[in-house]
């Protein structure tokens, strides 16, 4: 039996075992890096890249495109209505009971000026008459214009303005004078003739003493011949009833006044009287072109996620073509991760050089139909931190799936191939 103090001499006399080598480290990538190798990997495909960003952009534009055109169009119609007025009411005859064509009674104008709210008031009163350029066209054919007995205070009230000549006054309201809106005026040949020509009306000759602008309020009156009130009725047979009265209100009551115009208008039968507010007919156009703007709106998206397959795609044919890339890179020391983040890096840098040039390509197309439609060009800034926003959410869920088959791919496996 080998004593105790022998079993520790020779414990002594055997060196130590050295402990197993600590596996080196892998280099750790930084963020200067990583975009550095993503983009090497970009640089070497660049039709492809081109053709992949460009599915992105054309979805990116698609949607800057439309938000800037309808944003724009907004802004247009806001400053239009703040021209125009709010705050300009109407009110015209209805059906009666019987169901015929009812009538506004001839003080109608008179009691509507005297509810405190209204700050102006006129009206215009449709005649039996025809108008046209000579005495030697056939009646039946009108032409589709109308002829109206107008009250001097018209313009004040609908904002009406004179482009040539003047408006009717007291002197030659009780005249056979005319004022013409722009489309009866082009019709009738006045344009090239000019303010003091003359024009058939109601069987005698007109004298023209002035133009209209075009009116977005009241287009009507664009295609009327407007004669003095005083003259319709001596001259053309006219009764004096109003068939429009307009309504200019303080700004702040027109919900009120709306509210009562009907029975101030017609106290013996209101329901007879029609009641309308001008501006809300722009306001329903405006909600028209916002129903179209978002199916446009979506379109925009489908090409954005079309733009995201054509990106995943890209990556996965990458992954394939570079495998012997990936086995020397794993070889090398490389680790999943940086792998993994190597091929998303690339998916991402792909989706942002489309997303940027979408949203240029986005802003060049609002501000070329934005400045043919004589608009101010508006482009939100959430509209094109949004787009650029998308194309990034886009371009990783594209690149996830090829990135991680990447990182997946054996050295072996990889080497392999080449």
């Amino acid at each position: 039996m080998t004593a105790p103090h022998a079993t520790a001499e020779l414990d002594r006399a055997q060196p130590p075992v050295p402990p197993p080598p600590t596996p080196p480290k892998p280099a750790r990538m930084t963020p200067a890096d990583m975009l550095r190798v993503g983009g090497s990997g970009l640089r070497s495909r660049p039709m492809r890249v081109f053709l992949s960003a460009l599915g992105i952009a054309i979805g990116i534009a698609a949607m800057i495109g439309v938000v800037g055109i309808s944003t724009s169009s907004t802004e247009d119609l806001d400053r239009r209505l703040n021209a125009l007025g709010t705050n300009l009411l109407t009110v015209t005859p209805g059906q009666s009971f019987s169901g015929s064509q009812a009538s506004l009674p001839a003080e109608s104008v008179g009691m509507i000026g005297a509810i405190p709210e209204v700050e102006n008031v006129s009206a215009v009163g449709r005649v039996d008459a025809n108008v046209f350029r000579n005495d030697r066209i056939p009646e039946e054919q009108t032409g589709g214009l109308s002829v109206s007995a107008a009250r001097i205070d018209l313009p004040e009230s609908v904002g009406l303005q004179i482009t040539e000549g003047r408006w009717l006054n007291g002197a030659n309201s009780r005249y056979p004078a005319v004022v013409l809106g722009p489309k009866a005026a082009e019709q009738l040949g006045v344009y090239e003739a000019g303010p003091d020509s003359q024009v058939w009306l109601g069987g005698r000759w007109f004298t023209v003493v002035g133009l209209t602008a075009y009116n977005e309020l009241v287009p009507e009156l664009d295609s009327a011949a407007l004669v003095g009130w005083d003259v319709a009725e001596d001259e053309l047979g006219f009764a004096g009833t109003p068939t429009t009265i307009y309504t200019r209100t303080d700004e702040s009551a027109v919900a009120d006044v709306q509210s009562v115009l009907g029975a101030t208008a017609n106290p013996e039968n209101p329901n007879e009287a029609t009641v309308s507010r001008p501006s809300d007919a722009l306001a329903a156009k405006e909600a028209t072109d916002e129903t179209l703007s978002g199916l446009l709106l979506g379109l925009g998206g489908v090409a954005l996620i079309v733009g995201g397959v054509g990106v995943a795609n890209t990556m996965v044919i990458s992954v394939l073509e570079r495998r012997s890339e990936i086995g020397l890179r794993r070889s090398l020391g490389a680790t999943r991760g940086q792998i993994r983040s190597q091929f998303l890096c690339e998916a991402l840098l792909l989706s942002a050089l489309g997303g940027l040039g979408g949203v240029v390509l986005g802003i060049g197309v609002t501000v070329g139909y934005a400045t043919s439609q004589d608009w101010a060009t508006v482009v939100p800034i959430w509209a094109m931190a949004g787009g650029i926003g998308a194309t990034l959410l886009i371009g990783g869920l594209a690149g996830f799936y090829p990135a991680v088959r990447a990182a997946r791919l054996p050295p072996t496996e990889a080497l392999a191939t080449t």
